[in-house]
Order: C-alpha cells, then structure tokens, then sequence
C-alpha cells in the first residue's frame, strides 16, 4: 500500500479545515437561497410536491412524448429499457388530471397511471425530514456515548453534517430532486460517513505513536475502505444509466458524490481538528 500516502505533517490545522468549512458555508448560502425561493433546501419530487406519474411502453421519442403532452405540466421524461418510458407531471386539479387521463389512455391504452395527492406528498415529507433528524441525533448521542470527549466528538458529527449539506447541495447544482429514494441515499451517507471518521478518531485517541504516523495509518485503512464502497457504487451508477433506471441512477449519483465529499472531510475537516486537539494535550 506504499502507493497510498498521505503526508499529514506537511499541512497545519488550520490549512487543512480552511477548504471544507468554506465550501460547507457556500453550500448553506445555496440551500439557504433555494429555500426562500422554493421553500425546500432541495427542490422535491413528485413523492413530496405531489404530481402523477405515467409508465408506458412505446417506440415514441421523448421529444414527441413533450410535443404530445405540450398542454399539461410535464416535469420530466424519463428512458428505461424495453422502449419504457417514465413521465411525470406537476400537481394538477382533478378536472385536468381526468383530462389527462383521457389523452393517455387514447394513445397509450395499457399505460400505468398514479397520482399522488400534495397532502399525501407533504406528509411523506415531513416524515422524510423526521427520518433524517433522527438519523442524525441518533447517531450523534451513539458518538458523543463512544468517545466522551466533547472535541472528538463534535468533530465526527460536523463531518457527517458537512457530508449532508454539501451533498444536498450538489443535488440542487445537478438538479436532482428530493425523493423517496434520494432520501434514503442520504440517510446511507450519514452510516458511511460516520465509519472513517470513528476509524480516524479512534486510531488518534486510542493508540500509542507519534500523530502523523497515526494518521498516515488510519487514513491507508480508511481511503481502501472509501474508494471499495466509491468502487461498487459507480458500477451501480453505470448499469443504472446504461439501461435508463432513473430512480437507482439518482440515488447512485448521490451516494458518488456523499462519498468524495466525504473523503474531503474526513480527512481534511475531521483530521484537522483532530490534529489540532491532539497537539495540544488533548488525547490522553
């Protein structure tokens, strides 16, 4: 593993923490914007904002699938394999959703139709929100109980903070909505997050040596570990993209980049203040 180095000694804790705190305020102004103009920090999908959702099999283009539905709200037109096709409209009154019904019944008559009402819609999104807070307190009071330091531990739960905003914020960048299953690929980055930055953690606080060598050691192990799961999720973001599977591409898309941000922060943000606290007397 000689190829895999990281020379810790080289940079201070404050020039390793000074990236990913300022791209962590950036990505708060940007959720922050967002929600005064949408009033979500992720724009929601048709789970949360209420829409219908049309699958039907056809040779059609989606070029002429807009032009056939040009006079109702289509959101977006997505290709899957054998010639499927997945489209989505805004939340629509009942007269219009009976009318369009209508249409798609005259030219795509074994087409699947759901609506999802917008109070069923907010309330899956209040509960999607409930999931990630607890998520998240859940596995702060697990770290805090864990380490029994206040620096160590903050530091852990700061990392896995960043992890999701920042990643938040490129769903927004990339225009990837907040769904069902993009909920649940956040939910999987605060576990994945959470594994280098106690790995790290642990090996600073626990074991004998000198601090950069501890470092250099946790993060062989720790960058393996991030790159074999960085690995498996881009073949999954592959195949998905390959056979036009949007739901499994968005959710890869989010897990690729929650993971990269994450190697950012756990060994820039977390290992900086680490460093710092164990340089000054802080690890016993």
């Amino acid at each position: 593993m000689g190829f895999i180095t990281y020379d810790i000694g080289s940079y201070a804790p404050k020039t390793m923490v000074a990236l990913p705190i300022a791209i962590l305020i950036l990505s708060c102004a940007f959720l922050a914007l967002n929600t005064v103009s949408t009033g979500m920090p992720v724009n929601p999908g048709i789970d949360y904002a209420g829409g219908v959702a049309v699958t039907v099999f056809t040779s059609d283009s989606s070029d002429e699938i807009a032009r056939y539905f040009a006079d109702y709200p289509v959101v977006s037109i997505g290709e899957s394999i054998n010639d499927g096709r997945y489209i989505t409209f805004e939340f629509m009154d009942d007269d219009t959703f009976r009318a369009l019904t209508g249409v798609i019944t005259a030219r795509y008559p074994d087409a699947k139709i759901d609506q999802i009402g917008e109070t069923f819609g907010k309330t899956l999104q209040g509960q999607a929100l409930l999931a990630l807070l607890f998520s998240f307190v859940g596995m702060s009071a697990v770290v805090f109980l864990a380490f029994r330091t206040f620096i160590p531990s903050l530091a852990v739960v700061l990392s896995a903070f960043s992890d999701i905003v920042i990643s938040a914020a490129f769903m927004d960048a990339f225009g990837i909505s907040l769904s069902l299953g993009t909920t649940a690929a956040l939910l999987m980055l605060i576990g994945y997050s959470v594994d280098s930055d106690i790995l790290l953690t642990t090996r600073l606080l626990k074991r004998k040596g000198k601090v950069n060598d501890k470092l250099e050691s946790a993060f062989r192990t720790g960058f393996i570990m991030t790159t074999t799961t960085l690995t498996a999720v881009i073949a999954m973001l592959v195949v998905s993209t390959i056979a036009q599977i949007v739901i499994i591409r968005e959710i890869a898309t989010v897990l690729v980049i929650g993971l990269v941000v994450d190697l950012m922060n756990t060994w820039l943000l977390n290992a900086g203040l680490l460093k710092w606290y164990v340089t000054r007397g802080g690890a016993k």
